[in-house]
């Protein structure tokens, strides 16, 4: 059956991404900055809820990270009746699209696809005002829904399919999977776009309905979406989308009887909280609600002495200062072979110390993180690790011009110890801590030297250790040879291990088994 529906669909190719190197592009990209503050800054925004906008309880500001004087628009405050209202509306339109055909969900999958392509340039805008993302950051992850939506709508139509079992001679036995309910999707601030969409996507595409509740610091950015997949003809009242504080929409969500599924992404505390929560069964719930908690990592860079010193350089820049370091797939720890230690240390100092500090719209090389409180506490970290490790690079906050915001200076230690928090402990910012290894099999052992697990990279041009690392190396994504960021959907399928999270693996072909449930059906001859 799915062989035959997917008849009418191109091959899969990822989203390419635009060369913003050519002067043309890059004007284009500018006047998107410009349209948007046009038509978008100084606004308030609604909440979805039933199908229709509406406002709440009050406001709350959203503040560019870039100059956080800014105000650049504002969100409704949900109300605890709003929310139970939310939920319920979400339980009745389970009721409609549990039973939708596969291929309505996947032909308004790929018409939100095109209708993204046409806007990307808005949506790069609009996530850079928000969360601080340069031009490249920004378009590489509106590609990532680009091909989320894209790969979603091929997933739905092959798990519509159900799988063969082993026969009977005198019965007919098929198993199939169904929808599970009602999905609460949580989402962070660092990728407001992709990884919520992921979430509500497999929800969606499994025929589940969504509450999505999205960061308070990034909701445009999510809003837009479920806006877009409206106008591709989604029900209007399969996403719920509700903005405002933690108090309304953090615990009360998660401990709600009808909620059937908590998708969340974030922080390894919030994740361990909604899990304990979760567990508890409340007052008429009917099953054991089911979490899929997508957390932290403190993300290795093994590097062995016949490495290829210039390529795991480079790699390791863009791993460790792309964003800001505001990844959990970043690269926080350098782990070198002794004898090409202090080579590769001064080539990864030189190109950081060519980074530019300053405003994202202006596609600065390195931008602000989130905001002050995220600022004061990095800087914590860079404090501590003065006494314990070498600084080498940084160390400070970074010259902003006449700006206000979290702009910190790309800091690298050497010498890390560990057992020091440079190298355990997720910091979120733009700081990198460098540790020695007698040989190659002990940088494996640090490498796997933490609670997290998500991603690492490995550089070597022996094929022996390649295969060890492949097979030892405790991460849900393990890149060879290239930097540790950069997953693409629908080929390198995401999610890690230990305090990491539950892997899942979004964008990968199992994961819209989290979803769904299995029934076996018998009907005897």
């Amino acid at each position: 059956m799915t062989s035959t529906l997917m008849e009418g669909f191109l091959p899969f190719e990822h989203e390419p991404y635009f060369n913003f190197g050519r002067e043309e592009v890059a004007e284009q990209q500018r006047e998107a900055y410009r349209l948007v503050r046009e038509k978008y800054v100084g606004r308030t925004f609604p909440m979805m809820l039933c199908g229709q906008p509406v406002g709440g309880e009050g406001t709350f500001e959203v503040h560019n990270p870039a100059d956080t004087r800014e105000v650049v628009w504002r969100f409704p405050k949900a109300t605890p009746e709003q929310l139970e209202e939310a939920i319920t509306c979400a339980k009745a339109a389970f009721g409609e699209w549990r039973f939708s055909d596969p291929m309505q969900r996947a032909t308004i999958f790929k018409r939100a696809a095109e209708l993204l392509r046409a806007r990307r340039m808005e949506f790069n805008a609009v996530m850079g005002l928000e969360n601080g993302k340069n031009w490249a950051e920004a378009d590489g992850e509106i590609a990532e829904c680009v091909d989320h939506f894209e790969v979603f709508a091929r997933e739905t139509l092959k798990w519509a399919q159900g799988k063969p079992v082993y026969p009977m001679p005198d019965e007919h036995v098929t198993m199939v999977y169904e929808p599970i309910g009602v999905v609460a999707v949580i989402s962070p601030w660092n990728f407001p776009a992709a990884i919520p969409l992921g979430m509500a996507l497999g929800a969606i595409a499994a025929g589940n309905t969504v509450v999505w509740k999205p960061a308070s610091e990034t909701p445009l950015s999510s809003l837009l979406l479920v806006e877009l997949l409206f106008e591709a003809g989604l029900p209007r009242n399969v996403i719920q989308f509700l903005t405002g504080t933690d108090e309304v929409l953090g615990d009360p969500l998660v401990d709600h009887k009808d909620i059937r599924m908590i998708a969340f992404t974030g922080s390894k505390e919030i994740g361990c909280r909604i899990m304990e929560r979760a567990a508890k069964v409340q007052p008429g719930q009917k099953w054991l609600k089911r979490v899929m908690a997508e957390m932290g990592g403190k993300d290795p860079t093994v590097v062995c002495a016949d490495a290829d010193l210039d390529a795991a350089a480079q790699g390791i820049v863009q791993a460790a200062f792309g964003y800001a370091g505001q990844k959990c797939s970043a690269c926080s720890r350098v782990i070198a072979e002794d004898s090409v230690y202090d080579e590769l240390l001064d080539k990864v100092v030189t190109l950081a110390r060519e980074l530019k500090v300053g405003s994202p719209e202006e596609n600065a090389a390195l931008g602000p993180v989130i905001h002050p409180g995220s600022a004061n506490r990095v800087m914590d970290y860079v404090e501590k690790g003065k006494g314990t490790a070498r600084l080498v690079l940084g160390g400070e906050r970074a010259e902003s011009g006449e700006r206000e915001g979290g702009y910190i200076a790309p800091t690298i230690f050497a010498d890390v110890d560990p057992r020091d928090p440079l190298f355990q402990e997720e910091i979120f910012g733009p700081v990198l801590s460098f540790t020695r290894a007698r040989d190659w099999r002990h940088a494996i052992d640090l490498a796997n030297d933490s609670e997290y697990g998500l991603t690492a990279a490995f550089y070597s041009r022996d094929p022996q250790k390649i295969n060890e690392a492949r097979r030892l190396i405790h991460v849900g994504n393990l890149y060879v040879n290239r930097k540790c960021t950069g997953a693409l959907s629908g080929t390198h399928a995401f999610g890690g291990y230990g305090m990491s999270g539950t892997n899942a693996k979004v964008g990968g072909p199992d994961y819209l088994f989290w979803f769904l449930q299995t029934k076996t059906v018998a009907q005897k001859y």
